[in-house]
């Protein structure tokens, strides 16, 4: 089994909000299908990714980790098996196997990310570490290119202006705003702010990257736009918290910050 296949497979379950079991052969004694280390990935429809060495024993496991799946996620923790193969399973021969059943929730934080720039590109690479999905959002094929994929956590959206995407929130998002400029920034905001008033929605998060003087100037247009006052006083930018210089890296690692600090007093 190829290890960056198998947790690549493992990410892109959890990008795409599936919850999944980690069933990991943690030891053998006697005769048995497969070396300890071997993993599968099981979801709800059964066997995702992986061998823990086929027939009765790797449907043994499926039906363990499906049964896993159907329980509630706090009263499902990690469990440890030991099956005699004859015994327990029905196998002809007499060794033991060891079972480590891991569930992994699906992430849950969805963030969007309009532009995929340089302060972008940095930021991808602090959210590909953490239980998030996020999305990069851009008309330049380019830039849209660079960002990592690697880990199955990031999507990119590849449209031709970037308020295009917007139609497509569900209205849980983190929304960073970050495009090529104020032209294209703009629109974005008003379509966010236009989908909250006309379909009910709040978006938990919306950031526009800026200095001050744009941070005026992007409020006092939202207001004649007809933005709620209090929608424009929770608008985060100047984004990020007031940490670091003007570097991509440190501008994104303040973004990440505030990010994570509206998550939690969300909760």
């Amino acid at each position: 089994m190829n290890a960056v296949n198998f947790w690549q497979a493992a990410a892109e379950l959890e990008s795409a909000g599936t919850p999944f079991v980690v069933v990991t052969m943690a030891g053998t004694r006697g005769h048995a299908p497969q070396d300890p280390g071997a993993k599968i990935l099981v979801t709800s429809d059964g066997l995702h990714f992986g061998t823990v060495g086929g027939g009765k024993v790797e449907a043994k496991c499926i039906e363990e980790a499906k049964r896993i799946l159907a329980l509630p996620p706090g009263d499902s923790p990690t469990l440890l098996y030991t099956w005699n193969l004859q015994r327990d399973v029905g196998m002809t021969c007499g060794g033991e196997v060891t079972y480590l059943f891991e569930r992994r929730e699906a992430a849950s934080w969805p963030i969007v990310v309009f532009g995929a720039g340089h302060v972008a590109q940095a930021l991808a690479r602090i959210l590909e570490t953490l239980a998030c999905r996020a999305t990069f959002v851009d008309s330049r094929s380019e830039w849209i290119e660079r960002t990592p994929l690697g880990s199955g956590k990031l999507r990119t959206a590849a449209v031709a202006e970037p308020v295009d995407y917007v139609k497509h929130l569900k209205g849980d998002e983190f929304v960073v705003v970050t495009t090529r400029g104020h032209a294209t920034d703009l629109p974005v905001l008003k379509a966010l702010y236009a989908r909250e008033r006309e379909e009910g929605l709040r978006f938990p998060y919306i950031g526009g990257i800026g200095s001050d003087v744009k941070a005026l100037k992007l409020r006092k247009e939202l207001g004649e736009f007809g933005v709620p006052a209090e929608r424009i006083r929770e608008f985060h930018c100047p984004i990020g918290l007031p940490l670091g210089g003007n570097d991509p890296a440190e501008i994104a690692i303040s973004i990440a910050a505030e990010l994570i600090q509206c998550r939690d007093s969300s909760r």
